[in-house]
This record gives structure tokens, C-alpha cells and sequence, in this order.
């Protein structure tokens, strides 16, 4: 009799378990970077941001709708490639991921919001600084940094400015990051005033540039703007010291990187390079951001790169408005997402325009000073 009662128990035990698990609400967070290729150190460090804020959100026991939510985090990497990018958002759509966060660049991110758009499913990208990336029209399409029109123009003005450059080079990696940025540089050095002597154009892949550097230091720069990611920079910077130039070197969040200095392979002079980051931590939000780094190192034995924290901050406003909807559901938090305001995140105070652009935006200038990156101003 007590065998069939142990039996009878155990088997009420196994529903009611099997019933609690049935009510979970299983959330799919889709996140896309380059995690091989030259820049796989920037896409991983994105992808660990998203891990650690998923992480977090299981420990917290995060309830959506009066369900307890599992969140799970399908990574996809796109090699910074736009057909590999594109082939990653439809691959996530397939898998019915509820939003997504992502990528890491502009000429990936661009072509990718359309699929997600097609799907009605919100994608926020941590680092993508394309104006055109919310100029589409696109309902799903959000950033939590500010966009290249304020990067490259105030890396315009500082040049003029600040840097008293009288000559000033531009170069680009003709993607739709470099290419962009170094545009809105360019007419930031105009607008103050300054003289841009010489453009001229490499490619992501690029390794040599003896060709446009021996024909830019005829022109004699004393500054030169570089709008692409540091694995060119680096041996940019290295090619650069060969030739005898000793112009101040500039460049936008894709050269900001902590590698920079590697990458460059000890050319670079103290206060040499200047470059602006995206996103920009003041006053109390210094705390939040210095933690979460100190986590970071403590969770993955790495430093972090550039935008792992704006991944965090994205998951993290992705996750509070499916809360606020009470549903994981894209079409009913889409709207919820989309009046983000005043949420405080580790990178600041987030909130989303009409265009799904961060509102009020800053930036933060870096120079670099015994091999590490060191910060000169916030600017909004």
C-alpha cells in the first residue's frame, strides 16, 4: 500500500513539476556580431556583454506576464560581412527569437533591420553609428549611442579647434561605418573653418598603405582622420611611423578600442591618437560603469573592448519593456520599447526619438597615454 501511495505521490510530484515548467515563458534573445575575422575582439566583447546581462536576468527570477521568463541567448556572427549579416537575421527570424541586439556595424546592421522590420521583430544595435541606420523608416530599428552626424562632426571641430590642425587628411575604409564617419568629419572640419588637404580611401581588409600615406605626406598633414576599425588602424599607425609622419592621428569608436595600442605595435606616441567613442559615462553613471568593468573582469577574465556595456543596457531596455507589456511578444512590446525614457542603464540615462535614436546622445573623447586609453572630455 505505501509503495502505491510513494507511486501515487511521485506521480502528482511530476505533473505539478511538469506544470510549473509549462507556464515558464521561454524568451529568445537573438544577438548578431563579427566573432571571427579581423575584429572578432570587438563581437566577442559585445557577445559577453549580452551573456552577462542574460545571466543576471535568469538569477533575478524576471517575470513577464505573471510567468516566470528563461531567457536564452542565440548568438549569430556575421563577420562584419552584409550578405553574412543578413544571412544571420533570417536565420534568427527562423528561430523566432522575440527581439534582437545588433550588430556591430553599420553595413551589417543596415541591411539586417530590413529582415527584422519584414518580421515586426525590434532589434536595437549597441554600436552601429550610420545616421541611415533609423532613417529607413524602420518601426524596429533602435541604437543606444549617438549617431556619426554628432561623431564625425565633433571630431571635425576638435581637429580645428582644439588640435589647431591647419592640414588636414582624410582616409576611409569605404564601408558604410568609415566611409560615414570620415563624410560628417569632413564637414565638421569645414564648418570650423579648416582645410581638408587630401582624401583617400582604403578597404576593411586592407594591410598596405604605403601608396595613399607617401601621396598624403606630400601635402604635408598635421592631422589624420581615419574612418574605419583599429585592426587597419593599427598597422596604419605602425606604416605611418616608418614614413616619417608625425601628424595627430583621429579616428571614431572603431579605432577606440583597447587593442589600439597592440594593434599599432608600440608606435604610438603619448597623446597621439584621438578618438570619440559613442556613448559617454558623466558624473554619478561613473560608478555604474567602472562596477559593471570590474564584473566584466571578474566574469570573463578580459578587459572590455568598447561596447560590451551598451549590449548589457540594450538586453537589459529590451527585457524592461517586454516587463512593462506584460508579454515577450514583439508586437505587443514594440510599442512599450519605442517610449523608452528615462531608464537608467551603466551607460546613462537611456530614451528612444520618433527615429528610435538615443536621445541626447554624448560622446567621449580618448586619447592614449603608456599604451592605455585615457579620457578627455564628454560631449554632448
Amino acid at each position: 500500500m505505501q509503495v502505491k501511495l510513494n507511486v501515487i505521490v511521485g506521480a502528482v510530484a511530476a505533473v505539478l513539476c511538469g506544470t510549473a515548467m509549462a507556464q515558464d515563458l521561454v524568451v529568445k534573445i537573438g544577438h548578431v556580431g563579427p566573432t571571427s575575422g579581423a575584429i572578432a575582439h570587438l563581437g566577442k566583447d559585445n557577445e559577453l556583454g549580452a551573456r552577462m546581462a542574460i545571466d543576471e536576468l535568469n538569477a533575478k527570477g524576471v517575470t513577464i506576464g505573471g510567468k516566470k521568463a528563461k531567457f536564452e541567448l542565440l548568438a549569430e556572427d556575421d563577420a562584419g560581412d552584409p550578405k553574412q549579416g543578413t544571412a544571420a537575421a533570417q536565420k534568427l527570424m527562423d528561430s523566432k527569437v522575440n527581439g534582437v541586439i545588433g550588430h556591430l556595424n553599420s553595413g551589417t546592421s543596415i541591411p539586417a533591420s530590413k529582415v527584422y522590420s519584414d518580421a515586426g521583430v525590434p532589434q536595437i544595435s549597441p554600436s552601429a553609428t550610420n545616421p541611415k541606420f533609423t532613417r529607413n523608416g524602420y518601426k524596429t530599428a533602435f541604437r543606444v549611442v549617438a549617431d556619426d552626424v554628432h561623431l564625425g562632426g565633433t571630431l571635425g571641430k576638435y581637429a580645428v579647434k582644439e588640435l589647431k590642425g591647419q592640414s588636414i587628411a582624410v582616409i576611409d575604409d569605404r564601408t558604410a561605418y568609415g566611409q560615414g564617419v570620415a563624410d560628417e568629419f569632413e564637414k565638421g572640419v569645414k564648418a570650423s573653418g579648416g582645410k581638408v588637404v587630401g582624401r583617400e580611401f582604403t578597404n576593411d581588409k586592407a594591410t598596405d598603405f604605403t601608396a595613399i600615406l607617401t601621396s598624403l605626406k606630400a601635402k604635408k598633414p598635421d592631422v589624420v582622420f581615419f574612418g574605419g576599425m583599429d585592426a587597419v588602424a593599427g598597422p596604419m599607425l605602425r606604416q605611418m611611423k616608418q614614413l616619417g609622419i608625425e601628424a595627430k592621428f583621429m579616428g571614431g569608436d572603431g579605432i577606440c578600442s583597447g587593442e589600439l595600442p597592440k594593434l599599432a605595435a608600440g608606435t604610438m606616441g603619448d597623446g597621439q591618437v584621438v578618438c570619440a567613442e559613442a556613448g559617454g559615462v558623466e558624473g554619478e553613471s561613473k560608478k555604474s560603469m567602472e562596477g559593471f568593468k570590474a564584473k566584466f573582469k571578474e566574469k570573463y577574465k578580459v578587459d572590455v573592448q568598447i561596447y560590451a556595456p551598451y549590449v548589457y543596457d540594450a538586453v537589459n531596455v529590451m527585457v524592461a519593456a517586454m516587463v512593462k507589456a506584460g508579454s515577450a511578444e514583439p508586437a505587443k512590446y514594440l510599442p512599450v520599447l519605442a517610449k523608452t525614457d528615462g531608464y537608467k542603464g551603466v551607460t546613462g540615462t537611456i530614451g528612444f526619438d520618433g527615429k528610435g535614436d538615443i536621445k541626447n546622445g554624448a560622446l567621449t573623447l580618448f586619447t592614449y597615454k603608456g599604451g592605455a586609453r585615457e579620457q578627455i572630455a564628454v560631449v554632448r
